[in-house]
């Protein structure tokens, strides 16, 4: 009779959250090359495409939008703004928001940016449902998490 193994919830094999972080770290790391004629990193590609798509907000409204906090999202955005591809300005009413808009270089180069998505279709081995049902497990699991958090 062969021994019967327990639940380690110790093992790695058994966790939830290295598979996600790893697959994660890669999809970020094969954004690298289609992004770097871009001039961008992957998260300031989010940044901006969050601008590109609503035009301009707050530094806290797209620190909520991708869960940053304005420490880790102050030094990326001063980095986008020494590009010429956005402009941060205080509004004199309220000298504590830092509004966030695109420049002209910043629009022009959503053109160039449309080709990512493209060289990033097949990142994720899936079939299209299969993406498709991820996505909305992973979009269910993070409303969770920050409903629980409030």
């Amino acid at each position: 009779m062969a021994a019967e193994r327990t639940y380690d919830p110790l093992l790695l094999e058994n966790q939830l959250c290295f598979p996600l972080y790893a697959c994660a770290k890669e999809v970020v790391r094969r954004y690298r090359g289609p992004l770097e004629p871009l001039g961008l990193t992957y998260t300031q590609y989010i940044v901006m495409m969050i601008l590109w798509e609503h035009g301009g907000m707050t530094e806290g409204e797209v620190g909520k939008i991708i869960h940053l906090d304005s420490g880790t999202l102050a030094p990326l955005l001063k980095r986008l703004e020494k590009q010429g591809l956005i402009a941060r300005t205080r509004p004199a009413d309220n000298e504590r928001t830092l509004f966030l808009s695109l420049t002209d270089e910043g629009r022009k180069l959503k053109k160039a940016a449309a080709a990512v998505p493209c060289a990033m279709e097949n990142c994720i081995p899936l079939e299209d449902a299969e993406l498709m049902q991820l996505r909305t497990l992973l979009k269910k699991a993070l409303r969770g998490m920050i409903e629980k958090k409030a």
